[in-house]
Formats: C-alpha cells, sequence, structure tokens
C-alpha cells in the first residue's frame, strides 16, 4: 500500500518470521524527532553476510558511498552457507575477495562422493581448463563472513554500522532510505537513492519488495566430527539415506560438518534426549564404517544444532529506489551447497549494471534499467535453484516404486562417469549454469531409468513402472521450473528488459 500524498511513509518490518506472504506489511508516519545520521550515502545494504559484505565492498570499490547497517557484527556462528562450489570461487576471483577464504583454514573440495546400499562413486569437479587455484571451498561461515566485513569496511567509503532495520522509509512510491534502531538503543533514519536489502532468510523487509513464497521442506541437524578422516579426503560426502540425505564435508584441517536433513519441520526434541536417540539408532547405522565412531562421539558430546531448510523462488516487486538480493530475495535446498554461488553472481550482474552509471538519483529510471538484473541473473540463479530442488527429490527415500528406481537410476547415472557425471557436476558446481543442459540431464537419468526396468525383456508391471517413472520426473522438475519462470529461464533473450540500456548522465 503506497502513499499518494506526498507525505513520508515506512514499510514497518514486522515483529514474526516471514510466512510466505501471509503477513501485511503496514504503514506507518515516520517519527518527526528522527534525523539522518548519515544523508550522503550513494547506496545503503541492509545486512552485512556473504551477500552484504561482498556487495559492499564491490560497490565501495566501484567508488560508491557505501552505508552498511548489520544486526551483529560479531562472528555468525551457523551450520550452513560452509560450502562454496568452484563456480563461486569464480565469482569470488572477479569480484576481488578471493583472499577472503584465506587464513580461515579453509579447505579446497574437488568434488563429491555419493553413498548408497553400501556402494559408492567418486564425481570430481571439471577442472581441467581452469588454474590450478580454482576448486571449491569449505570453511566455518563465520570467519569467512567476518573476513569480507574486514575487507569492505578497509574502503574509506563504507561505513559498517552495528544497528536493526526496522523499516524502509518510503515516499511516493519511492523508497528514500530506512529506519533503524542503533546499538545503544538510538532510532536514527537514513536516507540513500538506492536500498539493497540483504538480511538473510529471516528476512522481515522482503514482504514489501517481494512475493514470499517460503517452503520449508525439511531441517538440517548439525554436528561437528573431530580428527575425522573422511573416505575421500577433500570432497563433500553425500549418503543416500532412508529418509533423506546426510552430507559430510571438512570445515577447518581438524573439523568435519555433519547435516542429517530430516523431512518436514519437526525435529525430536534435543533437550529430552529424541534426538541423540534419533541419530544413533536411525542415522549411525546408514552411514560409511570410516565415520561411525566419530559421528557417534560427536552425538555423546551434546552440541547438535538445528536449523529449517527453506526455499522461496525470486518473485520481486520492481521498486524504485529499493532492491533485494541474497537469501532475502531467493533461495533454494541448501543440499548442493548453491546458495553463496547465486549470491555471488548476482552481485557480478548489479556490479556490471550499475557501474555505467554517475548518478543513481533517478530512482524511477533506475528502477526500469535495474529489471534487466532479474532477468540477467536467471541462466546461473534458475540452474542451481532447479538442480537442488529435484535433487533434493530424487535423494529422499520413498516407498513409491517409481520413485525408487528414478533415486536408483540417479545413482548408477552418475557411476558411469565420463559425460554422465561430468555434465551434472559441472551444473551443480556452478561451472556450466545452463538450463537445457539440466533439463536434458535430468531426463537422461529417467530414461536411463526406463531402460534397466525394459531390459532384458519388458513386461506389463515393468512398463508401468517406466511410465510413472517419467511421471514422477516431470512431476519434480515441471513445478521448479514454472516457478523460476520459463521464459527468463530459457528464452531470456526474449524479455524486453535483457535489452534494457542505462540513461545517460
Amino acid at each position: 500500500m503506497l502513499n499518494t500524498n506526498g507525505v513520508s511513509r515506512v514499510f514497518q518490518s514486522g515483529t514474526g518470521v516471514d510466512r510466505g506472504g501471509e503477513g501485511v506489511r503496514s504503514v506507518a508516519p515516520v517519527k518527526e524527532e528522527c534525523r539522518s545520521k548519515n544523508g550522503d550515502a550513494d547506496v545503503i545494504i541492509v545486512g552485512a553476510g556473504v551477500a552484504g559484505s561482498a556487495l559492499a565492498h564491490t560497490l565501495g570499490k566501484d567508488g560508491r558511498r557505501v552505508h552498511v547497517i548489520e544486526r551483529d557484527l560479531a562472528e555468525p556462528d551457523r551450520i550452513v552457507g560452509e560450502l562454496l562450489q568452484p563456480g563461486g570461487y569464480l565469482k569470488l576471483i572477479e569480484l576481488g575477495l578471493q583472499d577472503c577464504v584465506e587464513e580461515i583454514d579453509s579447505q579446497r573440495v574437488y568434488g563429491y562422493a555419493l553413498f548408497k546400499d553400501g556402494k559408492d562413486t567418486r564425481l570430481s569437479y571439471p577442472l581441467e581448463k581452469f588454474h590450478s587455484d580454482v576448486s571449491g571451498r569449505s570453511f566455518h561461515n563465520g570467519r569467512f563472513i567476518q573476513r569480507m566485513r574486514e575487507k569492505a569496511a578497509s574502503l574509506p567509503n563504507v561505513q559498517l554500522e552495528q544497528g536493526t532495520v526496522t523499516s524502509l522509509l518510503e515516499e511516493n512510491g519511492t523508497i528514500k532510505g530506512v529506519q533503524y534502531k542503533t546499538k545503544t538503543g538510538q532510532e536514527l533514519t537514513a536516507y540513500a537513492p538506492l536500498t539493497i536489502v540483504c538480511d538473510g532468510c529471516f528476512s522481515n523487509l522482503r514482504r514489501s519488495l517481494c512475493i514470499p513464497k517460503v517452503d520449508v521442506p525439511s531441517c538440517f541437524v548439525g554436528l561437528v566430527l573431530e580428527n575425522c578422516n573422511l573416505p575421500y579426503a577433500n570432497h563433500g560426502h553425500v549418503v543416500l539415506a532412508d529418509p533423506s540425505p546426510i552430507l559430510f564435508y571438512p570445515i577447518s584441517s581438524t573439523e568435519v560438518r555433519c547435516l542429517v536433513d530430516v523431512p518436514g519441520q519437526k525435529v525430536p526434541s534435543i533437550s529430552n534426549g529424541e534426538m541423540a536417540k534419533y541419530l544413533k539408532t536411525v542415522v549411525a547405522p546408514q552411514i560409511p564404517p570410516q565415520i561411525y565412531d566419530s559421528f557417534v562421539a560427536a552425538v555423546d558430546k551434546g552440541n547438535i544444532r538445528t536449523m529449517p531448510n527453506r526455499s522461496m523462488p525470486a518473485a520481486p516487486h520492481p521498486t524504485p529506489g529499493a532492491l533485494l538480493m541474497g537469501d532475502a530475495f531467493n533461495m533454494r535446498h541448501p543440499l548442493t551447497g548453491g546458495g553463496m554461488t547465486v549470491a555471488l553472481s548476482d552481485i557480478v550482474v548489479l556490479r556490471d549494471l550499475l557501474k555505467p552509471l554517475r548518478d543513481l538519483n533517478d530512482s524511477v529510471t533506475l528502477c526500469k534499467y535495474l529489471e534487466s538484473f532479474y532477468t540477467l541473473r536467471k541462466p546461473v540463479a534458475s540452474t542451481i535453484n532447479t538442480l537442488a530442488g529435484a535433487l533434493y527429490k530424487v535423494f529422499c527415500a520413498s516407498p513409491d516404486q517409481a520413485r525408487k528406481e528414478m533415486r536408483e537410476a540417479c545413482f548408477d547415472y552418475l557411476s558411469l562417469g565420463g559425460v554422465f557425471s561430468e555434465g551434472p557436476v559441472s551444473l551443480l558446481s556452478g561451472l556450466n549454469p545452463r538450463p537445457l543442459s539440466l533439463v536434458c540431464h535430468f531426463f537422461a537419468v529417467a530414461i536411463y531409468g526406463v531402460g534397466r526396468l525394459l531390459l532384458p525383456f519388458p513386461s506389463p508391471k515393468r512398463l508401468w513402472i517406466g511410465a510413472r517413472l517419467i511421471s514422477g520426473a516431470s512431476g519434480i522438475i515441471f513445478p521448479i521450473i514454472r516457478a523460476e519462470g520459463v521464459r527468463q529461464m530459457f528464452f531470456p533473450a526474449t524479455i524486453p528488459a535483457y535489452y534494457r540500456a542505462p540513461c545517460p548522465k
């Protein structure tokens, strides 16, 4: 609800967690006693996580005056955002931030190992054409973020401030800045021609800037295994367990992160011991024997944490003076570790769009021009988003025979090696983010599964399962593609905004 009377208003952030668009954004007058502390910024960035910090450094390096407002500047302690795919590392290099993975005991990652029913296969990233420094990186999320914050704050035109943004300031349909509380509780306003909201997956500011259709398909249960030797050094490990996948990857030279996926929004209670019992009786028997003792020791140690896995397609409301980025804008299941790659890729796109502009003050024209951002980001973002959602559904156990066949076919298809593994892994790693390639490989897996069913001799039952396998595969991937936008994903050149050029100032 935009004010049309010329009176300055605010979009309140709300008090609860975003419930997928159920909340109504409220509008209230700006308090007269609030005064701008920083009225000479070109860009305000809300949030200094991976997206916010990287964006602040990037825009600051381009000469923009940037004011970053972050709720808590202490080192974050999270159980996700710890694996950067090679495609994301290439974007980090492009942004001049590659040194942020140094001096934090980060580990190189060269691919994945899949485990299923006592079998395993290794899937290496196709890195032959790249410099020897290019690989995946895994680390403590908080250490990585602190390095990027330090790098951003080192620029004289970037101001990093601790404070809680409570609302977006709006006047005649244009976002003019933000209202926020400082660390000491003082209420202030800050103004800039462009406000970029990067306040993460629990964002309450997103409601006024997009249609937040948030889905929570599962939760992660996180553990840290100490002094654990993984079966394949410098690889992520995915166990196709029942009911859903289990992940292992190194986050330092002595620690391995374990993430146990639990479908649904409810997890066993940690406080009454149900979680420890679940991990020991249901999960532990399914993990590789080389990891078993370290896993049980980590459960016994008791530092068990949980977090919901959220997915949300990008559905922006183009709003003059404001833009959404990072998890506040677009989320996917973290199974494939693609979130940071999408965020960094988006920053590269936005940087290139803003570079020719000397003046950001014409908010309406800028908003029209930045509509191209939503199209230009699609090849990378939609490929990673679709792969994450589809792969999670395929990797989850199911009593349905067709789904079982699809899961088995996926493991065996990837185990074939050559183009059969290199293609999907190049998509997963962000090295070759092509939507059409993703669809081709996905249905190649389904056809491979049908072929196995029909050989050596087809039967009516096997034909029926094969038909249901193809139908099930379509039912998995097409709704995800529809949510991402078929035209933007496959035919971006047909969208007028794709060709939009900046107006010279």
